[in-house]
């Protein structure tokens, strides 16, 4: 008690004091990183008995800690949530492909909050909201962009055979040929704009997304070396990534203090869901894992360090919290704008984070679910929460002080509770879901993405969806592996459609085979598999009420299509078809309006 005192009473004496809180001057810095993949149980602060993560224990021991803070039980819903403070489904990001990846347009980011507050914004590795106008950051309020495609280093959307080291990245909006290992550049892409902000006299949001520790599981070999006696290579290499990732966060905040910068900078470490590996060693008690509706799935650690603020010692903030009420507390300590007209579903948690408000804070509900399917499904995979209580899937019931690990299901002893959390489902059901309909679609036309870049990442399809580049090498065929894109033709007129087998970078014929890529430190990567040879002699394509046909003759890199296409909103398909009536998607298509 008497350290919280202390704490408290340091705190608000900074707080108010601050350069932050004063008048006419520097509005706070935001920093923030956000690691992929890494659960609540993947740091050795939480205590984990393998992995070593002694920078992040340092900022672990300096900040305000979330200790029951919720996010999505994968990737893209959390960030959607993060990044709008609206809830995962409410956004149109409910999966992490077929189309349900992308942010809604209507949706107000972090980034466009804090430019429209005149800072400079920045974001830099992960994106996975969109790969296409207007999803892209660069469309949503971000003034400097340094990202990978799709969900992952080697994923269909991201540029022709990148694996985690060197390779080409999109710098706002153009390729740009990288050396060393991903999370190494984008940590170092941050630094270069936050040095350009310093000298501009901006304050600045750095919003630092890596795809670590997401599989596959590549590492610098001086990081994974350290723990080649754990069994299991992409375990060895899973640990790499994330000291990897432990090694820049230390070299960030040294480079922040030694900017002089440090002092006014709010520093935030977060991960965007649980543990995709490491669960196997050390989960910190909880049940399940990445894509869990359980704890494990989607409780996660939430570090914030502030020193302008007060925000220096370590303080756990045991009230639950979530994605949602990330932006809002930012927008609150920032003392910025809230953007017009945006209702969030989160709350600001500034009075939590200084310790004024944690005997008289409301019992509040929260909701998550992993929904992964085209559209979403009342129930599945979801948890119902309050600080108290979770009501798993809408009938499993779990004390969680008493029971973290989720193992007693205690619905009939405490049916009120059950029916407490039941209508609060149900009326957060009815609310969003007139929403669900409201597909996202990807722009032809638009000035601002001409020709528009198209991948089989965001075919809408009951089947198997070709998201990594070794599905693009294995060419696998049937009805179940293609589908339809969402599209939105901005303007009447004349198009140019191009349809290829192979993205344009990789510069082959549509019956092209391809020899293995060059292997990587770690498991198997996406451009090691062989690229299979296809024979098609018939491409065919539809957008809406158009369609059109044209034969493919042999070492054809692409076919093209002329069209004149009506405005408006419709679905866009495109095939190969071989003499024997095998059929294949045109992974990759390249749309221009004339």
């Amino acid at each position: 008690m008497i350290r919280q005192l202390l704490f408290f009473s340091a705190a608000f004496a900074a707080l108010f004091t601050s350069p932050a809180f004063a008048k006419d001057t520097a509005k706070p810095n935001v920093v923030i990183v956000i690691t992929d993949d890494q659960g609540y149980g993947d740091l050795s602060c939480i205590g984990n008995p393998v992995l070593k993560t002694p920078n992040i224990d340092d900022l672990y021991g300096e900040s305000v800690r979330l200790t029951d803070y919720h996010v999505a039980p994968t990737c893209s819903p959390t960030r959607s949530a993060f990044l709008t403070g609206h809830w995962t489904n409410r956004t149109g990001v409910w999966h992490t492909i077929m189309g349900r990846s992308m942010l809604r347009e209507d949706e107000v980011t972090m980034g466009q909050v804090f430019k429209d507050a005149g800072y400079a914004t920045g974001m830099f590795g992960k994106w996975h909201l969109g790969d296409n106008y207007p999803y892209r950051p660069e469309d949503r309020g971000y003034t400097e962009v340094m990202r990978h495609g799709g969900g992952g280093v080697g994923q269909t959307p991201d540029y022709w055979d990148n694996a985690y080291f060197d390779g080409s990245y999109w710098h706002n909006g153009t390729p740009e040929k990288v050396k060393g290992f991903c999370t190494d550049v984008f940590f170092d892409y941050a630094k270069r704009f936050i040095k350009a902000q310093k000298k501009a006299g901006k304050p600045f949001l750095a919003y630092i997304a890596t795809n670590a520790p997401h599989g596959p599981m590549h590492s610098p070999e001086k990081f994974s070396k350290q723990y080649a006696g754990v069994k299991n290579v992409g375990l060895q290499n899973f640990y790499g990534m994330i000291a990897n990732i432990d090694d820049n966060v230390g070299k960030m905040r040294k480079f922040l203090k030694r900017e002089g910068l440090e002092e006014n900078t709010i520093f935030i470490f977060t991960t965007d869901n649980g543990s995709s590996s490491g669960a196997r060693v050390f989960n910190a008690g909880m049940r399940g894992q990445k894509g869990s509706e359980y704890d494990g799935g989607h409780r996660v650690p939430l570090f914030m360090h502030w020193p302008a603020g007060g925000m220096t010692a370590a303080y756990d903030v045991k009230p639950i919290t979530a994605y949602v009420d990330v932006l809002p507390t930012l927008i609150d300590l920032c003392q910025i704008a809230p953007p017009k007209g945006v209702k969030f579903d989160g709350t600001s948690i500034k009075s939590l984070l200084y310790g004024t408000e944690g005997d008289t804070w409301p019992d509040r509900i929260l909701v998550t679910d992993s929904q992964r399917v085209k559209d979403p499904i009342k129930w599945r995979k979801s948890a119902v929460m309050t600080t108290a209580w979770r009501l798993n899937n809408g009938k499993e019931l779990y004390d969680i002080k008493a029971d973290p690990g989720q193992t007693k299901d205690v619905a009939a002893d405490h049916p009120e509770v059950v029916k407490r959390l039941t209508d609060f489902y149900d009326a957060w059901w009815e609310e969003l879901l007139p929403s669900f309909s409201n597909a996202t679609a990807i722009y032809l036309g638009h000035p601002q993405a001409n020709p528009a870049r198209l991948t089989s990442h965001d075919w809408i399809t009951t089947g198997s969806t070709p998201w990594n580049q070794s599905h693009i090498r294995k060419a696998v065929t049937g009805e179940k592996n293609t589908g339809f894109w969402n599209v939105k033709v901005v303007e009447a007129g004349e198009y140019e459609i191009r349809l290829r087998r192979w993205p344009e970078e990789a510069d082959l014929a549509i019956d092209a085979a391809l020899a293995p890529g060059a292997p990587v430190p770690g498991v198997k990567a996406y451009r090691v598999t062989e690229g299979m040879q296809i024979n098609p002699v018939k491409a065919s394509l539809k957008i809406g009420d158009v369609s059109a046909e044209a034969d493919v003759k042999p070492g054809d890199k692409e076919v093209v299509f002329n069209l004149k296409l009506p405005a408006g909103k419709t679905r866009m398909s495109a095939l190969f078809t071989t003499a024997d009536d095998k059929f294949y998607g045109a992974y990759y298509a390249y749309v221009t309006k004339k």
